[in-house]
């Protein structure tokens, strides 16, 4: 499978971690209470299809990305910088 990176190009996926679905980027505010941090922390989908995933270019340029794919035909939509969707730029 091959990445592009917004800042480097088209890489192969050997030089990003994986590290999960993108809620990340949906981190409730600190006072949220229970209910919704232990929804955030603990409760994963997990779908076969398509996914927003968090990718990390550990042997590039170190950014965090977006990446959109489906899980089913390992086809990959569309990445972006996680700043970026983050700030809503892309989805």
């Amino acid at each position: 499978m091959r990445l592009k990176c917004p800042l480097c190009g088209e890489r192969d996926r050997r030089e990003f971690y994986y590290v999960g679905d993108a809620i990340a980027l949906d981190r409730p505010t600190p006072d949220a209470g229970d209910v919704a941090w232990d929804d955030y922390i603990h409760n994963r989908d997990n779908l076969a299809g398509v996914t927003r995933d968090l990718w990390y270019h550990e042997s590039g340029c170190s950014a965090w990305l977006v990446v959109t794919r489906n899980t089913v035909t390992h086809e990959v939509l569309s990445t972006a910088l996680a700043s970026d969707v983050k700030r809503g730029a892309a989805k």
